[in-house]
């Protein structure tokens, strides 16, 4: 069965008033209905709680962006919940909401408990509704944006395709506003995107098109495809899926080597790190060849930070540049202690470790 992550953005469900879209909406259902009976099996991470907030609750209160964001998301939450429900409800198909924040990615075994309740709402025919519980969230814990989570989801269910639905139809060549510019159809590994990608923003969201275009090489490396797309353009997602050839997109196209299942979570906890292994100049080629090699404390000329054995801790080379993520094997006064030393068991073994 092919499993998609399709990620609505909330510039694609509100209106330019912020009113939530509830024609857009409506016709996004009507796809994913159309989707599921083509035997497609369907995660939605979807925005729009908090622009559904600001419809339903007018305040004249004085609040900080994050009171502002919680009380909007509590009351806005409920009423995307409650029209999906309707919606979804004219196909007889049942949704479950998942509400989760960027901490609960932090621990394997959190990791495993949310892939296991996703995936037993999957098997008994249930429809996943995904969105970050903003009620709980600490803007220094928050998601850059749904596009972050909307990866980490597409990679912690092993996803073969995430579709990510914005205002704009896909990277451009230059500046979206620039009528000379034109969409990349294909963006591989190895194309260099600096000089096209500006940092806008766009509609109510919280992230731009860097944050897309950094999310989606890191799934498409993880040998999923990654598609950005219009959700305002009719009909999208069946064009996507069913003429691709003839609809404006942009694809990364995927690494054709899978990744573990543990790597794939390794990859996505950088912002977990506890600590930081600086490796010196011959350990960073060895870790970078063709060949998979763990790090051993003989490479390391430096470890700072304050991490536990099974601790994420960053990788980087003699310059500080961070090169990597990976699961230390050590706790930070075993690990400083075998600096630079030989026949020791790996630091990072390779099973743990991801590249950049």
């Amino acid at each position: 069965m092919n499993r998609i992550v399709i990620k609505v953005g909330s510039n694609v469900l509100t209106r330019s008033d912020g009113r939530l879209d509830v024609t857009r909406m409506s016709a996004i259902v009507d796809q994913i209905a159309a989707l599921r009976e083509k035997g497609h099996e369907i995660i939605l991470v979807s925005s729009g709680a908090v622009a559904s907030g600001k419809d339903e609750l007018k305040t004249d209160k004085t609040l900080d962006s994050v009171a502002r964001r919680q009380l909007f998301s509590s009351v806005g939450q409920v009423r995307l919940m409650n029209r999906y429900y309707t919606l979804f409800r004219e196909y007889g198909i049942h949704i479950g909401q998942v509400l989760t924040m960027k901490e609960n990615f932090s621990s394997r075994s959190q990791y495993l408990n949310q892939r296991g309740c996703m995936e037993v709402m999957l098997d008994n025919g249930v429809l996943p509704i995904v969105n970050e519980n903003d009620t709980a969230s600490l803007t220094e814990l928050m998601f850059t944006d749904n596009d972050e989570l909307s990866g980490l989801i597409a990679s912690m269910m092993d996803a073969s395709t995430l579709i990510i639905l914005s205002n704009i139809d896909g990277i451009f060549n230059g500046s979206p506003k620039d009528p000379e510019s034109k969409v990349i159809p294909v963006i591989k590994e190895e194309d260099d995107l600096a000089s096209f990608i500006t940092a806008e923003k766009s509609g109510f969201g919280r992230g731009g098109m860097i944050t897309k275009c950094r999310i989606a090489r890191k799934v498409a490396s993880e040998g999923i495809r990654v598609i950005i797309a219009n959700g305002r353009k009719d009909n999208i997602l069946i064009n996507l899926l069913q003429h691709p050839e003839s609809t404006v997109h942009t694809e990364f196209t995927p690494a054709e080597e899978k990744v573990s299942t543990i790597k794939k979570w390794i990859a996505h906890s950088d912002s977990f790190s506890k600590g930081t292994i600086t490796l010196n100049d011959k350990a960073v080629k060895a870790v970078r060849g063709d060949k998979a090699v763990s790090i051993l404390p003989v490479g390391v000329i430096a470890v700072d930070g304050d991490f536990e054995e099974g601790d994420i801790v960053t990788i980087a080379d003699a310059s500080g540049k961070p090169i990597g993520v990976g699961r230390a094997a050590y706790g930070v006064e075993e690990a400083r202690a075998g600096i630079g030393v030989h026949d020791m068991k790996p630091i990072v073994h390779y099973d743990y470790l991801y590249l950049e």
